[in-house]
């Protein structure tokens, strides 16, 4: 079963199976996953993918945002280091620009960023670079499986 496959399955206890969305041009970016769906950039429910000391922690937030170091470092006691590809697919079978929160390692952390929480409905990528899954904030959560909610995110400043 492919990676798109596995997490219809796994929506399908939901009753969601339906919602995943499989495009013909590539969704590996927020950007390009905005243009996919025809939506503003933030309600790209953007999957990143860290390693705090031995834990695995995925970060799901709105796709207008940035990490800020700061309040990474004072939520999880430890300096963002984002996974490598070869540590995110020997964890998950999955290739960035694909990762969903859903049906990961028991040993994974998945949180969400507050920033989500201003759309009534967002995107996150369903198993690989040309796919999502349309879902509310709250159904986010619980599908995901999330350990809460955390404010680790900034608005990026407009460059000139």
């Amino acid at each position: 079963m492919d990676s798109v496959e596995h997490v219809r399955s796994y929506l399908a206890q939901f009753g969601a199976s339906d919602r995943v969305i499989e495009f013909t041009v590539s969704s590996a970016t927020v950007e390009l996953a905005a243009k996919a769906l025809n939506c503003e950039p933030g309600r790209i429910a953007k999957t990143l993918s860290f390693m705090a000391g031995d834990r695995p922690i995925f970060l799901v937030a709105a796709g207008d945002r940035r990490i800020d170091n700061g309040k990474y470092k004072h939520t999880f006691g430890t300096k963002a280091r984002m996974m490598t590809a070869e540590e995110l697919e020997e964890l998950t079978g999955l290739h960035f620009g694909g990762v969903c929160p859903f049906d990961l390692p028991s040993l994974a952390e998945v949180w969400l960023d507050e920033s989500l929480r201003t759309y009534d409905v967002v995107y996150p990528a369903a198993g690989n670079e040309a796919s999502a899954v349309r879902l509310t904030p709250e159904e986010l959560e619980v599908w995901s499986h999330a350990r809460g909610w955390c404010d680790v995110t900034k608005v990026p400043t407009p460059s000139v």
